[in-house]
């Protein structure tokens, strides 16, 4: 019995340092804003740009600015947790998950203007590249988050091939490329942390 017992705490003991592993820095609420804003974009994207094909700037002025409102609100909840956690291992997972992340947005960042100012004939796969950067940039970050994130990871993917297989022709920079990937695969982001992290939490955590 003592020994069933003893093992039985170190299985406790384990799945303890497991949980305390994971980055809780990403916020349900602050990544379903993003999902929010994501389709509100596509909803006023024909009003703003009725040609994104031949305007390419005034499309990348609405969905860049929603990216960069978006990344601004989520890099804001992070900095505040780790400064309020002080140093120690939060504080030292908010940089490890920058910096797993961080790469697919400078990528992603260089690609929009490589294509916008010597390549815009191939302004269409813009939607399909950042779709499946974000899938990388998700997988790398999936090893600090809970593994349904790899789901997430694999639904910005599918997205990222679906946009360039039928993002072409009449379909080129849709509005709901950008929705539907983005939009919705922020808000299936949302409810998996929400599911995973923060429907039996009794207070806010600290990381």
């Amino acid at each position: 019995m003592q020994l069933d017992e003893a093992l039985r705490q170190i299985s406790d003991i384990r799945q303890q340092m497991a949980q305390s592993q994971i980055f809780r820095g990403y916020r349900s609420i602050t990544v379903a804003f993003s999902g929010v804003a994501g389709l509100a974009a596509a909803v006023i994207q024909p009003y703003w740009v009725s040609d994104p094909v031949n305007d390419l700037g005034r499309y990348l002025a609405l969905w860049l600015t929603v990216a960069l409102i978006c990344m601004g609100f989520s890099g804001s909840e992070i900095a505040w947790r780790a400064f309020r956690a002080g140093p120690g291992l939060a504080r030292q997972h908010s940089m490890l998950a920058v910096e797993q992340f961080l790469p697919s947005i400078v990528v992603g960042a260089l690609l929009t203007w490589c294509v916008y100012f010597k390549a815009p004939q191939i302004a269409w796969t813009l939607p399909g590249l950042w779709s499946l950067l974000f899938g990388l940039g998700n997988f790398a970050s999936s090893r600090l988050l809970p593994r349904q994130i790899t789901w997430v990871a694999s639904y910005y993917v599918l997205c990222g091939c679906g946009c360039l297989i039928w993002g072409q022709g009449e379909h080129a920079l849709s509005p709901w490329l950008m929705g539907m990937s983005f939009g919705c695969g922020h808000l299936f982001c949302a409810a998996i942390l929400y599911w995973t992290l923060e429907r039996f939490d009794d207070s806010p955590q600290t990381e």
